[in-house]
C-alpha cells in the first residue's frame, strides 16, 4: 500500500480557516474527486490489513468507513494531506483501536501493522493472509467466493452479484453470513501450508482471476481498465505464484493474466472495445507475452496439470496465430475439450462453444449454448454469443432480440456502444 508506513498528517489551517476553505465549493469538489479516487485505490487494502490486524472484518469495514467520512471534512477544510493513502490508513487504525478498545478487547486483537517479508525482498501483500482466511474449507464455496470479493477485492455487493451471477439480496446475506462464521469460529487468518494450502489454492486463483475480470468490465465506464484494480490482480497472482513455487497452478494464472494484459492496448482503442478477432496484433506487448509464456512453461515443468494451465495454453494459442484467421481453432476445441475435465462451468462451456462454432459450424455451438440458457440467463456474454450464432444462421429477428437482451445486462459502456451498433446494422 502506498505510503501506509507513515503517521496521517496533519496540516495546519490554511489561511481564511477551516470554514473559508470549506466554503470554497471549487476547493471542496476537487477534495472529494481526490477522496473517492484514493478510496478506490486503497480501502480494499486497508481493510485487509485491519482484518489480520485486529482479526474482524466488521471492525476493519467500520473503521474504514468512519475514516472515510473523517476525510470528506478534514480534508475540505484542512487541504489535502501530502499521503492520502497514509492519511486514511492512520485514521482507519486509530478507530479500530477506539473500537476494540470500548470492547475491552483489545489485549488481545491487537498487532502491530508491520508486513512480513516477501518474494523477492518485496513486501508481502497484506491481502494474502485475508485471501485465504476468506478460503477456510469451514465456509460455503460461494461465501467464501462472495466475501473475498468484498474484502480482499473491494468489490461492491452490485460488483459481486453481476460476477456470480446472483442478486444484490442473496449476495449481500451470503457475505453477512460468512462474517460470522469467521468470528464464531475463530477462522485464522493466515497463509496456510502444506495439504492445507493446496487444497484452497483453486478458490484462491478464482477470486484473483474474477478481480482481474471485473477490472474490465466496470459500470459505466469506457473499454479502458481499471489499471488499480488489474495491475492489484497481477501483483496478487504473483505473490501466490511465488509464495507456492510448486503449486503449478499458480503459475498457470499468472501466465494467463499476463496473455490478457498484453493484448490490453489493442482491447482497448480511444476507450472503444475492440473484439479479439478484430484487434491489430502489433499492439501486443511483446515483453508480457514471453512473460507469460515463461510463466506457462514454469508450470508445465511441473507436470501437474490443471484449469488454469489450460486456460493459458488456450490463450497462447491465440498469441500464437499470426491473425484471427490463422488460429488453429481444432487445437483451442481440444484444449477446451480436456478443460472440461476440471472446469464444467458454465462460463468454460460457453467459451467451448464459441472454438465448436468455428471448428464445426454454428448449428452445432447453438445447441451447446441453448443448453446454458439456465445458468447463464442473466449473463449479457450468453446472450451476445448467442445473437452471433443466430446470425451467423440467418436467424436476424432472434439475433437482434439477443444482442438487445445482451445490451440489457450489461452496463459497461464500451459494451453497450458495441451491442447497440451489432443490433443496429
Amino acid at each position: 500500500m502506498s505510503g501506509t508506513d507513515a503517521a496521517a498528517p496533519r496540516d495546519p489551517e490554511p489561511p481564511g480557516g477551516a470554514g473559508a476553505a470549506a466554503s470554497d465549493p471549487a476547493r471542496a469538489a476537487a477534495s472529494d474527486r481526490l477522496l473517492a479516487g484514493v478510496v478506490r485505490e486503497e480501502s480494499a487494502r486497508i481493510t485487509a490489513a485491519l482484518t489480520v490486524s485486529f482479526g474482524s472484518f466488521d471492525v476493519a469495514e467500520e473503521a474504514v468507513a468512519e475514516a472515510v467520512e473523517e476525510a470528506l471534512g478534514e480534508w475540505r477544510g484542512r487541504g489535502i494531506p501530502p499521503k492520502p493513502g497514509a492519511w486514511l490508513m492512520q485514521a482507519a487504525r486509530h478507530n479500530a483501536l477506539d473500537r476494540v478498545r470500548r470492547e475491552r478487547v483489545l489485549r488481545d486483537k491487537v498487532a502491530l501493522l508491520v508486513p512480513e517479508p516477501g518474494v523477492d525482498g518485496r513486501p508481502a501483500d497484506e491481502r494474502l493472509p485475508l485471501l485465504f482466511g476468506c478460503c477456510h474449507p469451514a465456509l460455503a464455496p460461494d461465501a467464501q467466493l462472495a466475501l473475498t470479493l468484498r474484502a480482499v477485492c473491494g468489490l461492491t455487493t452490485a460488483q459481486i452479484a453481476r460476477a456470480t451471477f446472483s442478486t444484490e439480496p442473496a449476495t449481500g446475506q451470503r457475505i453477512s453470513r460468512a462474517k460470522r462464521k469467521i468470528a464464531d469460529s475463530g477462522i485464522p487468518l493466515r497463509v496456510p501450508e502444506g495439504a492445507d494450502a493446496a487444497r484452497r489454492l483453486d478458490l484462491v486463483l478464482t477470486i484473483v482471476s474474477v478481480m482481474y475480470s471485473e477490472a474490465h468490465f466496470v459500470a459505466g465506464a469506457d473499454a479502458a481498465a481499471d489499471r488499480d484494480l488489474a495491475d492489484d490482480a497481477l501483483w496478487l497472482a504473483q505473490v501466490v505464484a511465488e509464495a507456492l513455487p510448486r503449486a503449478a497452478e499458480g503459475w498457470g494464472l499468472l501466465s494467463l493474466l499476463r496473455f490478457h494484459r498484453a493484448r490490453e492496448s489493442a482491447r482497448s482503442v480511444d476507450g472503444d472495445l475492440v473484439l479479439l478477432a478484430e484487434q491489430d496484433r502489433t499492439r501486443w506487448d511483446a515483453t508480457l507475452l514471453a512473460d507469460a509464456r515463461e510463466a506457462l512453461g514454469r508450470a508445465a515443468r511441473l507436470r501437474r496439470p490443471g484449469r488454469w494451465q489450460l486456460h493459458a495454453a488456450i490463450a497462447a494459442c491465440h498469441a500464437d496465430a499470426a491473425d484471427a484467421a490463422s488460429t488453429d481453432w481444432l487445437q483451442v476445441l481440444t484444449l477446451y475439450d480436456m478443460l472440461l475435465a476440471y472446469d464444467r462451468s458454465p462460463v468454460a462451456r460457453l467459451n467451448r462453444a464459441v472454438a465448436l462454432a468455428r471448428v464445426e459450424g454454428a448449428a452445432a455451438a447453438l445447441a451447446e449454448v441453448d443448453a446454458l440458457e439456465g445458468p447463464l440467463a442473466r449473463s449479457h456474454l450468453w446472450h451476445a454469443v448467442r445473437a452471433s450464432l443466430l446470425r451467423e444462421l440467418g436467424r436476424d429477428d432472434e439475433a437482434l432480440a439477443a444482442d438487445l437482451r445482451a445490451l440489457e445486462l450489461t452496463a459497461n459502456e464500451a459494451e453497450r456502444r458495441l451491442l447497440a451498433a451489432r443490433a443496429g446494422r
